[in-house]
């Protein structure tokens, strides 16, 4: 188990969007893939974390199946030429490299937007539909739940996850923030090209809202419709919707401007309008705010916002390798506990065994009495017996010395011999 963790994948970091979107996967799909892996590949243990900016596969193995992996990738996506496609993945085959690349990618120290606030319920996700299909074994129940309690400690003791550091975060953040006064806001969002999506999926967070999504292919605007639980609104009746709502966030990519003050002046204004223009270049009219009632903020108020949480968070990056580190120090230490783990339980066994024979033997005429007290007195024994050998093991794993102390303790009561007699 020790030794064994790898990690095939690939990221944001060298692998185009249309890329990545191929192999995108949902929990269906990821359930799907991790079955396949079962079936085909020398996997003990796997777990797939897959987002916008990355498709991951973390799996125990005693060999490299990152070929067999890859093609399986392509199989449960339906891709075929899986030879154009090996170029975009990593491979890390070192055990130590992997379980630190999951640790950042958890913790948000891969992430597009450093520190990102969702990735960490998408490893949650990973980690449950793993366990769904039973793929995670104890490495990967233990080191899944050192990382969420590292996590925890980063949101506790940095700075690492504070504020919004993107555009689209801070865009919802700051809707939050003006809108806390209206029980159910009315929210447009017009254009659902890259930002626009991630604006988009990030309203998850204004838990009461009445969001309407508008996009020039409507069928886009449908499936994110469907997915998010929005209504759809056709582009050509985006101004309609418009002057319904509390909140109209565009991103929409035009020469010119899509909403005007044109569109407000033939329309008297019960209420404030906040207005939010992601687009380059712009789409909301620049003084649009000479309209009473509408308020405008524009990509460059709200990424200054966005950039000066990010510096905070970038300041504060020695902190949460600090904690990662302490983290892996403890987690190794139990991985290579769990490495004597089977020798100590054969040990045992072994031993007990031998106690076992040797009263059956030696007992066969004492009292039922006098047998309770020589079994309660060899288990005392044993106990004694067993302990330094435990703790030798304990110590020797500490130092890397383990292999050696463990052959020397198969050699001297033959437990391979023993585990296979005890089977029989």
């Amino acid at each position: 188990m020790h030794n064994q963790f790898k990690a095939v994948g690939l990221s944001y970091k060298k692998t185009p969007l249309e890329i990545r979107e191929l192999f995108s996967m949902d929990e269906k799909t990821s359930k799907a893939f991790l079955a396949l892996l079962s079936d085909y590949a020398e996997v003990s243990e796997a777990m797939v974390v897959s987002t916008c900016n990355r498709t991951e596969v973390y799996y125990s193995a005693t060999s490299d199946q990152f070929e067999t992996v890859v093609k399986l990738l392509c199989l449960s996506k339906g891709i075929t030429d899986t030879a154009n496609y090996l170029q975009y993945f990593f491979n890390y085959t070192d055990h130590k490299e992997a379980v630190l690349h999951l640790f950042h990618v958890a913790i948000g120290l891969e992430a597009q937007v450093v520190g990102d606030l969702q990735i960490i319920n998408q490893v949650k996700n990973a980690y449950q539909w793993s366990a769904d299909e039973d793929m995670a074994g104890p490495f990967i129940h233990r080191l899944l739940h050192t990382i969420f309690y590292t996590n925890k400690r980063v949101v506790q003791e940095t700075a690492f996850r504070d504020g919004a550091a993107s555009v689209s975060y801070a865009t919802v953040d700051l809707i939050g923030e003006l809108t806390s006064a209206i029980e159910e806001p009315k929210i447009l969002v017009l254009g659902l090209g890259e930002i626009g999506e991630d604006v988009a999926r990030n309203l998850e967070k204004i838990t009461r809202k009445q969001v309407k999504v508008c996009n020039r292919s409507i069928e886009k605007a449908e499936n994110i419709a469907a997915e998010l639980g929005f209504d759809v609104i056709d582009f050509a009746h985006y101004a309609d919707a418009a002057l319904e709502a509390d909140v109209i966030i565009s991103s929409v990519s035009i020469s010119e401007p899509i909403i005007t003050k044109a569109l407000f002046t033939d329309n008297k204004l019960l209420s404030h309008k906040y207005l939010f223009d992601l687009s380059v270049p712009r789409s909301i009219e620049q003084d649009i705010e000479s309209v009473n009632g509408l308020l405008l903020y524009n990509i460059d108020n709200i990424q200054a916002k966005a950039s000066k949480t990010l510096e905070r968070r970038l300041a504060s990056i020695p902190d949460v390798e600090a904690i990662i580190n302490e983290a892996l120090s403890d987690f190794d230490k139990w991985a290579q506990e769990m490495e004597v783990s089977p020798v100590i339980n054969k040990l045992k066994n072994a031993l007990e065994d031998i106690r076992k024979t040797e009263i059956a033997r030696h007992l066969k005429k004492v009292s039922t009495e006098e047998t309770e007290l020589v079994d309660k007195v060899t288990k005392s024994m044993m106990q004694k017996i067993i302990k330094l050998p435990v703790l030798q093991l304990k110590a020797a794993c500490k130092r890397g010395e383990a292999d050696s102390l463990i052959e020397v303790l198969n050699d001297l009561f033959n437990l391979e011999q023993q585990e296979e007699q005890i089977k029989k």
